[in-house]
């Protein structure tokens, strides 16, 4: 109690940021359920799926469902299935679903295989050892857009994505015995799960999904097609087409096809394989064309062709948005509210316009900053109790002065770092992504883990070259250096590396997870949210999570522990020793600056050209190989980062030492890897 007292000021800002993390989480629910007008659950529907040996297996498909209160059994309501993208989970359905159930919309957004929950793997949707490299049912051998792969099995998955079940055995068949298993990944199962529930009236209900579910979407629309329950709309959020060709036409018929094209695109298939930004010519090119059944060249954006009635009203909406902003976009969600009102039916007062979703996302996003710092509070209380007060030595701060870099000494070395990690960014990510051979279906099973995997496991040899060779050429020189210098010792021990301040570092560092990871539980149980803004950022770990977890977080450890190193010990700046908020923000940009200057650099590269309507500035220099996937993630990557970065700075101001900065920032960008994106 006497420490409590003590430290009562301490404790009450702590608990402050608790109960804002549960009153913003609160509010947040109550949006989502419209205040009481929506039902919303969280469950598990049983599956059988078939492995790629021909084993028929049961598995679980996670799910969110969102049920008005006006749907019942008597006054049966339209329904839509969503489907996410790849490394997304329900939630960044989340927009989508939240305003069709405000209009009456009874809406399944579920985790694919391999994502959120589900406990399907990705492996499961199936593979061949084909690529087709342009618009399915354009492609030729002879101009070798028709093309033979090899390599592991996860770059053959994700070279099929655009490949699906119901296409000609000449796409999901190869001659190795290989095949489609399932392309709707989850789709089929939870649409008919959608079907049964009884306040659902079957005979109106559309299928929806973004990217990876986009082409889930057309597998679900083929799987129903002729059948009394087939979808009366599929609405596709950056879809790719393809011809008739391409699958049985006369088997297969998709109703009222909506196709949102987001006008600043990474993907090149969601661009028509057009290397320059979506203009004219893509809604009037030869795909296009025969998508809206038109004349060749006679297209217009944001132009209903056909017939809804018959099923063949088509439209491509010009959505001025990049590809992972197409999920929460207003626009599209509003013509999407058109659609289904076309086709489905919604019975609603409410505008088109009339959105709230914005507002959620930014609640939880706050909760989620609050939960951050509220660790960082813990660690301030933590580090007054007697075994921890060791730890913290901001004295040799001060103490060091004499080895801050300033002027261009300091901006060699900031651009040196800078321009390291922007070269090999898109190479190794991706390497490790598709190609890096590993033992993919054992151990490293998170598909986006090991393109990370990859890109630290270079930059950690840069790092360790870069740090043992001067410290040997300044032992040769008789110049004084130790592991205080590093960051990574007390002045007590600074001739040998600190242990018992790692160790206590990792006590302090489990204790601050542990309790943010109880704030999470409690929010998802609670109030049906996790800690993201839009996508999956921190969610409950299952057994198999939890072991990839652990599986990649030696990697992650040994990158931070080596990049605090370097920039916050070995290039200290001149703004290291400055007092106060002012010396911690002069500090704190150039440590953001060397952080995640290379990723700054790279979207220069890759925006600028495509804004000014050349193209993506990965794909003119590389070709799309080097797009794609990881370059539109750095629209999630440096916001982490630059939150990284504060987080790091200020801890390494209060200890003097890099390892409870480094050790929290590695946990938790190793949690979002492997928390809810996709495995294996």
């Amino acid at each position: 109690m006497r420490f409590i007292r003590k430290n009562l000021k301490a404790f009450i800002f702590l608990l402050s940021l608790v109960a804002f993390v549960f009153i913003a989480m609160a509010i947040a629910n109550g949006i989502q359920k419209d205040f009481g007008n929506i039902d919303v659950s969280v469950g598990t529907l049983e599956t059988t799926f078939k492995t790629m040996d021909g084993e028929e297996k049961e598995g679980e498909i996670a799910y969110k469902l969102y049920i008005p209160k006006t749907a019942t059994s008597t006054n049966q309501a339209s329904a839509l299935l969503l489907l996410h993208g790849y490394q997304n989970d329900h939630e960044t359905s989340a927009a989508y679903a939240l305003e069709l159930a405000r209009r009456g919309v009874v809406v399944l957004a579920i985790d694919e295989f391999g994502h959120g929950a589900t406990t399907i793997s990705l492996v499961n949707r199936g593979y061949v050892n084909h690529k087709v490299t342009v618009n399915y049912g354009t492609e030729s051998e002879d101009n070798q857009t028709f093309v033979e792969i090899g390599g592991p099995t996860r770059y053959k998955i994700m070279m099929n994505f655009s490949n699906m079940k119901f296409f000609l055995d000449k796409y999901s068949k190869d001659d190795d015995g290989n095949q489609l298993l399932d392309s709707s990944m989850g789709g089929i199962a939870a649409y008919a799960y959608l079907s049964s529930l009884p306040y659902v009236n079957n005979k109106k209900m559309a299928v929806s999904g973004h990217s990876m579910g986009t082409w889930a979407s057309w597998s679900v629309s083929a799987a129903y097609s002729g059948n009394e329950i087939a979808p009366k709309a599929t609405i596709l959020q950056a879809g790719e087409l393809f011809t008739k060709e391409a699958y049985d036409s006369t088997n297969i018929h998709f109703n009222n096809v909506l196709l949102l094209t987001a006008k600043w695109d990474e993907f090149n298939m969601f661009r028509d394989y057009s290397k320059q930004t979506v203009n004219d010519s893509i809604i009037q090119n030869e795909i296009t064309s025969e998508f809206l059944g038109i004349v060749l060249g006679t297209g217009k954006w944001n132009t209903t062709y056909g017939d809804f009635e018959n099923g063949s009203a088509r439209r491509r909406e010009l959505i001025l948005t990049n590809h992972r902003l197409l999920t929460h976009n207003k626009k599209a969600i509003g013509t999407t509210i058109d659609w289904l009102d076309e086709t489905i039916g919604i019975n609603t007062t409410l505008d088109n316009a009339n959105q709230v979703f914005a507002i959620k996302e930014v609640l939880v996003l706050v909760a989620t900053f609050s939960a951050i710092v509220s660790m960082f509070a813990l660690f301030m209380i933590l580090i007054k109790i007697p075994f921890f007060t060791s730890i913290a030595h901001p004295e040799i701060i001060l103490e060091r002065a004499g080895s801050v870099k300033t002027g261009w000494k300091w901006w060699k070395g900031a651009i040196i770092t800078i321009l390291i990690a922007g070269l090999t960014y898109p190479f190794m990510t991706q390497l490790g992504h598709g190609l890096l051979p590993l033992p993919e279906m054992t151990v490293f099973r998170m598909t986006i883990g090991n393109g990370f995997f990859s890109w630290y496991l270079i930059l950690i040899i840069i790092m360790l070259l870069t740090t043992i060779l001067p410290w040997r050429k300044a032992k040769k020189l008789n110049i004084p250096k130790d592991y205080c210098d590093l960051g990574l010792s007390t002045p007590e021990n600074k001739d040998r590396f600190d242990w018992v301040l790692l160790g206590k570092s990792a006590i302090v560092v489990a204790c601050m997870i542990l309790f943010m990871y109880l704030q999470c539980i409690i929010c998802e149980k609670a109030f049906r949210l996790d800690f993201r803004f839009i996508w999956p950022f921190f969610k409950g770990f299952s057994g198999e999570r939890f072991i990839q977890l652990l599986v990649y977080l030696p990697i992650f450890i040994l990158f931070f522990v080596l990049n605090n190193s370097k920039i916050f010990a070995q290039m200290r700046n001149s703004g290291t020793n400055k007092p106060g908020f002012k010396g911690f923000l002069s500090c704190w940009w150039r440590n953001a600056l060397l952080m995640i200057g290379g990723i700054l650099l790279l979207i220069l590269v890759e925006y600028i050209p495509f804004f000014m309507g050349i193209g993506p500035g990965m794909d003119l220099l590389f070709s799309s190989t080097f797009g794609g996937p990881f370059m539109s993630l750095m629209i999630v990557f440096v916001p982490q980062v630059l939150v990284f970065s504060l987080l790091c700075t200020f801890a390494y101001r209060k200890t003097g030492s890099v390892f409870v900065g480094a050790l929290t920032v590695a946990v938790l960008a190793c949690w979002i890897i492997t928390g809810g994106s996709a495995i294996l």
